[in-house]
């Protein structure tokens, strides 16, 4: 009844739960490791005076204390608050003083973050005298109970912070539970920690029993060179950071990834050029692409594969609707979710959240998706992105799935721009496939000739590569500023 934990029990303490790649060198944890660490976290923590429901934030690049402190927070009956260290300092306190954070763990390239007032502890000095070693009785939490607060991106307005039960997402672990999984399966981590993503994956192989590859942020040469060098069998992360490590010709053709069986993407669509670049490059790997959000949850489709640019169809423990002008309709709407994983609510926020979750329990996602006539759900695109051209409702990632179908393409992203006449019209940002050539002329006429005029972009910009924000997600707002500058 406790996240923190919600650690394989049941194989041999000396497996290795963790290889860390931060730092001068690999550092390799056991499972026995893991769990007496932990529960010295909790300890430690306790000892220090914080009491049950206190909110302790972890401010840090990924590490083995990072997962140390998220696990053994929880086990000491409080509240693990991941913070996004890419943030502007003003943002990061903003989120430590509206978590009402105790405590803050930091790593020294991190701590000049915080306000000088904060209690922190860093995590390069002083993590190890926190640790009291003994034995725990983990919090047996009430239902309801907060595990963790995730902080929203903020890409519309200060963040907010998702309040998530232990309940909730020990449902996650049992819908992610794999019956006798080989002890040991590796799986690459470098999506950052404070991310739905990355989180939810470490938790999973944790309780699956599996090892974590972690590195410390993402790079993609050094993310090959680690799917290599460890073997791993299991790559995860968003469809960018994928798009990033297959433009690496020269590491792509040195490594061993024979092991990868699988590549689990999520938070982001996928295009049909990226997944036969995939199925390229990794033929003995299954592509597994996943939906879900921090408010509701990473369950909410069942796996699917024969339609890769489908998310697949509902989860059976879950309960979906499209909702179109505040009708339920059959075929594209807005994504209503209903599960077990479905937050309490945003912190401090009863108004907001309100207006996210129905009187029914269902969690508006705010996600635009089609269904087609054998149930199966295709992601159209943010609402919140949508904007209007001539009348006409333009979704970004639809143009740019279009874009990406032109062979010298490799990403595109689409924005708009203010128009007198058309309210908004769209333009591109596109990055060339390696050795390709293209011009702008070509680009537009390519869109002229496979889809509505309205959509094709009115200028297109040649980039070497697409700005990613803190989640690895492509960073729209500053796309939408550079175009306005370009655009004049």
């Amino acid at each position: 009844m406790n996240l923190g934990s919600a650690v394989a029990s049941r194989i041999d303490a000396a497996t290795v739960a963790l290889i860390d790649l931060g730092g001068a060198g690999p550092r390799t944890f056991s499972y026995a490791d893991i769990q007496q660490r932990s529960d010295a976290c909790a300890r430690g923590l306790l000892r220090r005076g914080l009491r049950r429901g206190d909110r302790v934030a972890i401010l840090s690049a990924n590490r083995a204390e990072y997962l140390i402190a998220f696990l053994g927070t929880m086990r000491a009956g409080l509240v693990s608050v991941p913070v996004n260290y890419r943030l502007p300092a003003e943002t990061v306190n903003f989120i430590v003083e509206d978590a009402d954070a105790r405590l803050v763990l930091c790593d020294a390239p991190r701590a000049p973050l915080l306000r000088p007032e904060v209690p922190r502890i860093v995590i390069d000095d002083a993590f190890a005298a926190l640790l009291d070693a003994g034995d725990l009785t983990s919090v047996e939490a009430e239902h309801g109970e907060p595990a963790l607060f995730l902080y929203t991106s903020g890409s519309t307005g200060r963040p907010k912070g998702v309040v998530l039960s232990h309940q909730s997402h020990l449902w996650v672990l049992a819908m992610r539970a794999t019956p006798a999984p080989p002890p040991g399966q590796r799986v690459l981590v470098a999506a950052p920690l404070y991310h739905m993503n990355a989180l939810s994956v470490c938790q999973v192989t944790l309780n699956n029993g599996g090892t974590i590859v972690l590195l410390p942020s993402f790079n993609a040469a050094g993310y090959i060179e680690a799917a290599s060098r460890y073997q791993v069998q299991s790559l995860t992360g968003v469809p960018t950071m994928i798009a990033m490590m297959l433009r690496e010709h020269a590491a792509m053709a040195a490594a061993d990834l024979a092991n990868v069986q699988s590549v689990r993407i999520g938070s982001a669509p996928l295009s049909e050029q990226l997944i036969a670049q995939m199925r390229q490059a990794l033929p003995q790997a299954r592509i597994l692409h996943g939906y879900g959000t921090t408010e509701a949850g990473p369950v909410a489709f069942a796996a699917h594969e024969q339609t890769p640019l489908s998310v697949g169809s509902a989860h059976p423990a879950v309960d979906l609707r499209l909702v179109r002008g505040g009708v339920e309709v059959a075929d594209e709407g807005v994504l209503e979710m209903r599960c077990l994983a479905v937050m309490n609510g945003y912190h401090k926020l009863p108004d907001v959240t309100r207006k996210a979750i129905t009187p029914e329990g269902y969690y508006i996602t705010g996600d635009v998706f089609r269904r087609d006539a054998d149930g199966l759900f295709f992601f159209v695109g943010r609402a919140d992105d949508m904007f209007v051209c001539g009348g006409e409702n333009i979704y970004p990632g639809e143009v740019e799935k279009l874009l990406e179908r032109h062979p010298a393409v490799h990403q595109a992203c689409v924005v708009p721009v203010p128009d007198e006449l058309k309210a908004h019209k769209p333009v591109a940002f596109v990055v060339r496939r390696v050795g390709a050539r293209v011009n702008e002329a070509e680009i537009r006429q390519f869109a002229l000739a496979h889809a509505p005029a309205y959509q094709h972009p009115r200028r297109v910009w040649f980039v070497d590569e697409l700005p990613l924000a803190g989640t690895h997600k492509i960073d729209r707002r500053r796309l939408m500023q550079q175009a306005m500058t370009e655009a004049g």
